[in-house]
């Protein structure tokens, strides 16, 4: 028993307890609690406005918390920027819009934070950058500019970036919704294919048929809460909140 104890304390990647946030009056988080399992794929539902973008952005720092802890690979984030740093080191961050330098090659804006952050010589971080853009399917796009690229090898080039660091969380915020409908398919074949590799996902996404095909659990948000939480088949064919019913009737 205390050795699955141990076992089960050191497989949470993520750990958030009591998170409460503030944007003025407004109260967008309302005490959420949730772990996240190392190797984990986890995808975020829920309508517009239920805090769940808010809830990924701040497991990085990127919206900090007003009150609540959250720990991710057993490193606490508090306000100190060095360790904001240090669980942005271990935390790829892919965003709805695609955030790449337009003055830069898609190749160098790959090598960048690996260059500047873990100080990798340009060979090491040149080296990782094809190997990603031949992952992600767009090798020949390498020395490229965004401005000359699709929206969806745009997006594929961001999520090669967050890869670089070799993070050991991705977090997803709504990938696929600046994405014209025939570049969906393209980011989500990506995205499924990392999910296969055992790296911890967090996706907040409104793609039901992805969550349902790749993710381990599901959580529904909705007014700054966790509704409800659980494998995909539970929560898409049994759900048992009124709130959860009222969401999948009106989206499936």
């Amino acid at each position: 028993m205390n050795q699955l104890a141990k076992t089960d304390q050191s497989q949470w990647m993520i750990t958030c307890e009591g998170l409460n946030k503030y944007f003025g009056e407004l109260h967008v988080l309302k005490d959420v609690s949730i772990k996240v399992k190392q190797g984990e794929v986890l995808c975020i539902l829920g309508p517009s406005g239920s805090g769940k973008s808010t809830f990924i952005r701040t497991l990085n720092g990127i919206e900090s918390i007003n009150s609540g802890t959250i720990t991710v690979d057993q490193k606490k984030l508090t306000h100190k920027q060095k360790d904001i740093d240090a669980i942005r080191k271990e935390t790829g961050m892919v965003f709805q819009q695609f955030n790449l330098f337009p003055h830069m090659t898609i190749k160098q804006n790959i090598m960048l934070s690996p260059a500047v952050v873990r100080k990798w010589s340009k060979v090491k971080a040149e080296q990782k950058a094809e190997s990603l853009l031949k992952r992600v399917g767009i090798y020949e796009q390498a020395n490229k500019f965004p401005s000359q690229l699709s929206g969806g090898q745009q997006q594929r080039v961001a999520i090669a970036r967050a890869l670089a660091m070799e993070p050991k969380v991705m977090l997803f915020d709504e990938p696929t919704s600046a994405l014209d409908p025939e570049m969906i398919k393209e980011v989500l074949t990506v995205i499924k294919e990392l999910a296969q590799t055992g790296i911890t996902m967090l996706v907040v996404t409104h793609e039901m048929n992805f969550a349902r095909e790749v993710a381990d659990r599901v959580v529904l948000f909705d007014e700054g809460c966790i509704v409800e939480m659980g494998t995909p088949e539970n929560l898409f064919e049994r759900p048992q909140h009124e709130r959860t019913k009222l969401f999948l009737s009106k989206i499936l």
